[in-house]
C-alpha cells in the first residue's frame, strides 16, 4: 500500500511541480505526518524530493528528475503495459514499439490477455489508416478535411476540428467541432468516405456534453423472432429483454423509439419477426412491406 502511495506521490509532483504537505494527505486521505513519513522513505531511495519554506514553499522534485523503474511495483508495471497493449489494438506500430521497450526495461513480460481488431472485414488497412490519421489530427491540434455521407445520404465536404475519437455501441465516432456550421457534431466513422490532414493548428475546446433528446416513443413493444436471427437479436438487445422460448423462438420486450430506422431495422429481418404488441407498430410495419411490395412486383 505504502509503495503504491509512494508512486502516486512522485507521479503527483510531476504533474504538479509542487504541493504542500496538507494537500498531499488530503489527496492520498491520510495524515500530515504519514506524509513526512513519506517523503523521508522517497529521499532514503534515492529520489531528489525536498521541501521548500516559505509562503510559496512546498514539496517539490528536482527539475531533473526522471522517473525511475524502480518505483513502480510490479503491478504497477504490469498495468502500464497492459493500457500500452489496449492502445495497441488497432495495429499501431508506435505503441507496439513502445510496448516491447518498456517489457524490457522493467523485465516484465507482457501478458497478451485480450484481443480486439475494432476494424471491418475486408476493410482493415483503410479503418486503420482512417484511425491513425485522425488520432494524429486530435493529438496534435490539426483541423482536416473530411468527406461525410450522412444518415439520410446527402454527401458533403467538411472541414473539422477533430477533438476525440468516441465509441459508443458497436461504432466509432469522431467529436469535433464543424467550421462550416459553427458548431460541434459527431461523426460517424464508417461515414468518413475519405479524410485530409491540413497543416491548420487549432485551439481545442471541450465537446459539449451530449444531451439526450426527448423523443416519441411506442411504449413497451413486444417482438418474437425466430431462432435463426438469435446472433442479430443477441447483438441488438441485452439478454434482460430475450426470453427463449421452448420452441425456439426469442420473445424481446423493450422500449422502442419513433425513429425512422426503427421501421427499417425491423424489416431488415423479414419473416424472421412478429410484431405482437403494440398493434399501430404492427401496421406500420405491414404498411411498409406493403409499399416494397408494390414497388418491386413484376
Amino acid at each position: 500500500m505504502q509503495e503504491s502511495r509512494l508512486f502516486k506521490i512522485v507521479y503527483y509532483l510531476l504533474d504538479k511541480g509542487k504541493a504542500t504537505a496538507p494537500e498531499l494527505a488530503e489527496k492520498f486521505e491520510v495524515s500530515v505526518r504519514t506524509i513526512f513519513r513519506d517523503i523521508d522513505a522517497l529521499s532514503e531511495a534515492g529520489i531528489p524530493i525536498y521541501a521548500e519554506t516559505g509562503c510559496k514553499g512546498g514539496i517539490c522534485l528536482m527539475n531533473d528528475f526522471v522517473l525511475d523503474k524502480a518505483v513502480l511495483s510490479e503491478k504497477e508495471k504490469q498495468e502500464i503495459l497492459a493500457a500500452l497493449q489496449s492502445l495497441s489494438v488497432i495495429g499501431n506500430v508506435y505503441e507496439d514499439a513502445t510496448l516491447v521497450k518498456l517489457s524490457a526495461l522493467f523485465n516484465t513480460r507482457s501478458e497478451t490477455w485480450f484481443e480486439v481488431d475494432f476494424s471491418r472485414w475486408e476493410t482493415k488497412t483503410e479503418d486503420n489508416e482512417k484511425f491513425e490519421t485522425l488520432k494524429t489530427a486530435v493529438i496534435h491540434h490539426k483541423s482536416a478535411e473530411i468527406s461525410y455521407a450522412s444518415g439520410d445520404g446527402q454527401y458533403s465536404k467538411r472541414k473539422v476540428q477533430p477533438l476525440k475519437l468516441y465509441y459508443k455501441t458497436n461504432a466509432w465516432y469522431l467529436k469535433a467541432f464543424c467550421t462550416e456550421r459553427h458548431d460541434f457534431r459527431m461523426f460517424k466513422l464508417n461515414r468518413i468516405l475519405s479524410i485530409k490532414l491540413l497543416n491548420e493548428d487549432f485551439i481545442p475546446t471541450s465537446f459539449p456534453e451530449v444531451q439526450k433528446m426527448p423523443s416519441q416513443t411506442y411504449g413497451k413493444a413486444v417482438l418474437r423472432f425466430s431462432k435463426e436471427v438469435a446472433f442479430r437479436v443477441y447483438d441488438e438487445f441485452s439478454s434482460s429483454q430475450v426470453i427463449r422460448q421452448d420452441d425456439g423462438y426469442l420473445l424481446v420486450t423493450a422500449e422502442m423509439t419513433r425513429e425512422p430506422w426503427l421501421i427499417g431495422g425491423l424489416l431488415s429481418f423479414g419473416t424472421q419477426v412478429e410484431v405482437i404488441e403494440p398493434v399501430y407498430l404492427k401496421t406500420q410495419l405491414a404498411e411498409k412491406a406493403k409499399e416494397i411490395y408494390e414497388m418491386n412486383k413484376a
